[in-house]
């Protein structure tokens, strides 16, 4: 994860309010739910004498959410006296349960982590037609329900059935149907754009008809076309169908997150053995605060002792955070920029 997506927040004067409301199965009473369990921890803020417009902004923000959607995604929002800084879904095990913090930096080591443990698929099941757009968070060992859809069809009135035979009108109407399943794919080729823009997604996956699919990855920008895979696995069309989409995006999120732990690994060794590489907090620490971590390591075990205070820190040099596959010490590390003295 890119700690520069979240520089304005570690910028930000403080004191600052965090709330994680973890996700749990949406139900008619999801409102309700919603409401309690916001108020529960409006309470310890409250307790922890966090400014009334701080929570004032919090219960703002909150009340302007779909309901159904916090309950189902989760929630991450960071304030302070100017306002709500941070609110994004928060796509926690369930079971990790609601968490309210007042202190003088964000308290955002949860959300990192979880965002740096997962692969986020953007996925189209596509036709010569239309797209059903998802957007799905995968983490390892852990089932994920389908994410918020959305359905892209261009604004074109060209059949893209191809009649048969030779006669000249006939290869007419076939250059015509060609020309708009380009033209519809380049149409879904730029939404996808526009999406991957602001949700960052780790895959683009294309599903369904071979012909629009492909098409479809023929007008990719490069940036995506570098992350895109095909699946012929599944679709929309029927429950069977959407359940082998999903199992053909679990088998895939489980290789990107292998390939991308080894990568890790990989580099966090190699630094270690030119000496740009440290362990434990202090040393992350004092690397961090002489500018040093190009990207800061959380081990697979418990949180580290003050996470949130080396997140600021390395997030004000705009180094990455992520995840190193196994146990290092304090549970956290870090690759460096340069050699930097530690004490």
């Amino acid at each position: 994860m890119k700690l520069q997506a979240l520089r304005k927040v570690y910028d930000a004067e403080g004191p600052f309010a965090t709330v994680y409301l973890e996700a749990r199965s949406p139900g008619e009473d999801a409102r309700k739910q919603v409401r309690l369990r916001w108020d529960a921890l409006r309470g310890q803020l409250e307790d922890a004498d966090a400014p009334e417009g701080v929570v004032t902004a919090l219960d703002e923000a909150l009340q302007e959410e779909q309901s159904g959607e916090v309950q189902a995604d989760g929630r991450v929002l960071v304030a302070d006296p100017t306002g709500v800084l941070l609110n994004e879904p928060w796509d926690a095990a369930l079971g990790a349960g609601d968490a309210a913090h007042f202190a003088g930096q964000p308290e955002l080591g949860a959300y990192v982590r979880e965002w740096a443990h997962s692969v986020r698929l953007l996925v189209a099941i596509v036709d010569q037609n239309r797209a059903v757009v998802r957007r799905e968070v995968a983490v390892a060992d852990r089932e994920h329900p389908a994410g918020p859809e959305e359905v892209v069809e261009p604004d074109t009135v060209e059949s893209v059935h191809k009649p048969r035979g030779q006669a000249l009108s006939h290869k007419q109407i076939q250059r015509r149907a060609h020309e708009t399943v380009e033209q519809n794919a380049r149409e879904i080729a730029e939404h996808l754009q526009s999406v991957a823009k602001h949700w960052t997604p780790d895959v683009l996956v294309l599903a369904g008809e071979v012909q629009g699919r492909t098409a479809v990855q023929e007008a990719l920008p490069e940036a995506l076309a570098r992350i895109c895979h095909q699946t012929d696995s599944g679709g929309t069309v029927d429950e069977a169908a959407e359940e082998a989409l999903t199992a053909a995006l679990r088998e895939l999120a489980s290789d990107v997150a292998a390939e991308r732990d080894h990568h890790h690994r990989e580099r966090f060794e190699e630094a270690k053995a030119h000496d740009r590489a440290v362990e434990g907090s202090r040393a992350v620490a004092q690397a961090a605060e002489a500018g040093a971590v190009d990207t800061i390591f959380f081990g697979d075990g418990e949180a580290p002792s003050g996470d949130g205070e080396l997140l600021a820190a390395c997030a004000r040099t705009d180094a990455d955070a992520e995840v190193l596959d196994g146990s290092v010490t304090d549970g956290v590390a870090a690759v460096l920029r340069f050699e930097a003295p530690v004490s």
